[in-house]
């Protein structure tokens, strides 16, 4: 769930920012100080080195699983940072490995008599190592490539060892460009325009490599000293806590705008619905950020070439303050004349992340049901807002809520929550969405450094949903969603389908660095952690630690549980268990789990959508294990071939299900645009295509239940069995009793 290596720090420069913000962590010496290029080398500041020492002050006293920061810790996080930088061995060489030999004892010094001059001498030798080697592969281009010889290019290589010197290092970098160059080749693109592709490309990469500064050293040594600790303890340096702080809120002060970089440009790649980009209609997705200016007369700054982040951080501010951005629009050329443009910033709501529902319409056997699904990305928490008592604050809980009387009014008859990819977030949220499913009792166990178990549960009477219900997981379901799902099924409230989750079993508590310093500034200095406080455990007693949660019904695995999930990580705490919660299951769902699982297969070995899902499962995998590719031109194109008959059928099979959802009614206008605009209207479409199309773990979800439904509706006994409460607060069961208060879906009681 973490970015890799070296990879991280320059994909910090160049991903989508969401909401106008971006992933990085730097800063500009003054408002309006240009900075293209760091000024190398890098060195640490006085309150970096502070910054360092407090961290490790908190880790070595208050982590659930404290470790001295000693020598053995040192070498941990001297591999956990040479990781970070170099992940892949294709910069430093065993010569380079060699003088850092001796920083391998000497991390913990650095963090505690508050010298970084070892870890940003690493930091800067890794900045120089990349331009080289990207300097030598521009330098290659000028000759070209021979393809008829048998080279092969490995290019899988976590486990190999470090070039012994230079001229390996030469050797495996020439086979890294004889890839790239072949990759072209076999597109169609001839030698000269490869030629050029690539080296627009090389530079753009010596570029952001170039304007990688002290911040973003500062933070990779850092994380590597807090994942040593555990794999969920982080170091977030004042931008990352405030991105962070973003994620959980879904809200932000700016213009309302999704920026992404693009070549030595920051352009508009999505408008936030109601930001004041969009009431203004004079911002477009493509429009090019050129300069900004602060307020209604400031000086304008040429951002051309600047990183995503500094960007970022010129156009937000404070709600009723004004931003000017100079745009080059996107349907002019790079000489197209420039607008000027005048924004008020305000609070931003960030409604793409948020929960949003939606209605299957089921036909089976000459009976129709609708059966709503509830899409929750995180469990996501305006926590400032919250403390200070405001009644709107933004709640994952409060959406659902609101959704699932939506739902009720739409009429469904069951009810799926969609929790795949959903990393977690909120323990309260879990606590209390749990909450809308079940009339009272313990939803989970917390148990802290000292071995003191909290219980926590709803204790409000009702639920905003009484009826059938399934939980889809998959590998990506973690943390608070894995708390929400294992309540569910031990009170066997509802159904689990899908994957094996995460098995994230750990929770964390942010702590703000600057409120233990003298810090008299009000802007943020010292950064935060999100530190592991505490085990959370199953109202059964297990723990989702390691194993995560097994679902009632289970779909094909994709293969990625080898490389994601708890279990793969090194320093994970270890699976164990405590005596169980006071709860009664509700319901006793393997009276009817055989049926259900029988109609599932059934249903699956006649499915076009479900067989065209395994197959492309199957090719994901082959494609996957593969870590060697030939350089010889004719032994490729044969391969690409049978690659590209492999994809159309895919492709085929698709259109048959889907419809056709890969031709635009507009494609016939792209001929008229500029490359700037047709690539980025290229990547759209493909995103709008993919949310179009099929999902077969969806939609099967979805008929299980409907299943479900049925075989109640078909048996009283059953039903009786299967429906939480003996079925009285069920809502479509025939013998419903009095029924108990419903909770209100506007407020939620808090726990």
């Amino acid at each position: 769930m973490k970015l890799r290596p070296s990879l991280a720090l320059l994909l910090a420069l160049a991903v989508t920012g969401v909401g106008v913000h971006a992933q990085s962590a730097a800063d500009l010496a003054g408002d309006n100080a240009p900075r293209k290029f760091s000024t190398l080398p890098l060195k640490p500041t006085v309150t970096q080195a502070q910054a360092a020492q407090l961290s490790a002050r908190f880790l070595t006293r208050f982590h659930y699983d404290a470790k001295p920061l000693d020598d053995a810790m040192s070498q941990k996080i001297y591999k956990a940072y040479l990781d970070s930088l170099d992940g892949e061995k294709v910069f430093f060489t065993q010569a380079d490995l060699a003088k850092f030999a001796p920083l391998k004892t000497q991390m913990d010094d650095a963090i505690w008599n508050q010298d970084l001059s070892g870890p940003f001498s690493m930091f800067n030798l890794y900045i120089t190592r990349a331009i080289e080697r990207m300097t030598y592969a521009r330098g290659l281009l000028k000759q070209g490539f021979d393809f008829n010889t048998q080279d092969s290019y490995n290019y899988d290589r976590k486990k190999a060892d470090w070039p012994k010197d230079q001229a390996e290092l030469d050797t495996l970098w020439r086979e890294r460009t004889m890839n790239d160059w072949l990759r072209l080749k076999l597109a169609g693109q001839p030698d000269d325009e490869i030629r050029k592709t690539l080296d627009k490309r090389y530079a753009g990469y010596i570029d952001r490599v170039k304007q990688l500064d002290g911040e973003d050293a500062f933070q990779s040594f850092m994380n590597s000293y807090a994942e040593s600790t555990d794999p969920h303890t982080d170091y977030l340096g004042p931008r990352a806590a405030e991105n962070f702080d973003i994620s959980m809120k879904l809200s932000l002060e700016g213009i309302g705008a999704v920026l992404q970089a693009r070549d030595e440009y920051t352009q508009i790649r999505e408008i936030v619905p109601a930001g004041p980009a969009a009431k203004s209609g004079k911002v477009h997705v493509g429009d090019r950020i050129v300069a900004i200016g602060e307020g209604t007369s400031g000086p304008m700054t040429d951002v051309i070439g600047w990183r995503l982040d500094d960007v970022v951080k010129h156009i937000r501010g404070k709600k009723d303050t004004t931003v000017r951005l100079e745009i080059l629009p996107a349907d002019t050329g790079v000489d197209g004349k420039h607008q000027l443009i005048s924004l008020v910033r305000q609070k931003v709501s960030i409604e793409e992340q948020a929960a949003k529902k939606k209605v299957i319409e089921i036909k089976d056997a000459g009976v129709t049901r609708k059966i709503g699904v509830i899409d929750l990305p995180s469990f996501y928490s305006d926590f400032g807002a919250r403390r200070e008592g405001d009644k709107d604050f933004k709640s994952a809980t409060r959406d659902v809520a609101k959704l699932l009387g939506e739902l009720k009014a739409e009429g469904v008859e069951g009810v799926v929550m969609d929790l795949r990819n959903n990393g977690g977030g909120s323990l309260a949220e879990a606590n209390e969405l749990t909450g809308l499913f079940i009339d009272q009792g313990p939803v989970v166990q917390v148990r802290d450094a000292r071995g003191e178990v909290q219980v926590q549960g709803d204790d409000d009477p009702g639920m905003s949903w009484s009826g059938p219900m399934a939980v889809l997981v998959n590998r990506g379901s973690a943390s608070a969603s894995e708390i929400f799902a294992a309540a569910i099924q031990d009170y066997g409230r509802g159904l689990i389908i899908g994957q094996p989750t995460f098995g994230k079993g750990t929770v964390q508590n942010l702590v703000d660095l600057d409120r233990f310093t003298r810090n008299n500034s009000e802007k943020p200095q010292f950064g935060e952690l999100k530190m592991t406080i505490q085990e959370f455990f199953r109202i059964n007693g297990g723990s989702t630690q390691l194993k995560g949660v097994t679902p009632d019904i289970q779909f094909p695995k994709n293969g990625d549980e080898k490389d994601f999930g708890e279990s793969t990580y090194d320093n994970a705490l270890p699976w164990t268990q405590i005596a169980p919660a006071d709860y009664k299951p509700v319901a006793d769902l393997k009276a009817y789990l055989g049926q259900l699982q029988t109609k599932h297969d059934a249903r699956a070995v006649k499915s076009p959508a479900w067989k065209l899902m395994l197959d492309e499962l199957a090719q994901y995998r082959k494609m996957r294990d593969k870590t060697t590719i030939s350089l010889n031109f004719a032994q490729r194109e044969t391969e690409r071939k049978d690659l590209d008959a492999i994809q159309a059928d895919f492709r085929t099979r698709h259109k048959a299900i889907d419809g056709d959802v890969n031709v635009d009614d507009n494609d016939s206008l792209d001929d008229g645009l500029n490359a700037n605009e047709r690539s980025l209207k290229s990547e759209l479409k493909q995103e709008k295509d993919a949310k179009k199309a099929a999902d077969p773990q969806l939609d099967e979800t979805a008929h299980i239940l409907f299943d479900a439904v049925g075989l109640i509706k078909g048996d009283a006994k059953l039903a009786a069995e299967v429906l939480p409460y003996g079925g009285k607060f069920s809502n479509i069961s025939a013998t419903t009793a009095a029924a108990t208060p419903e909770k209100a879906p506007q407020e939620p009681a808090a726990h």
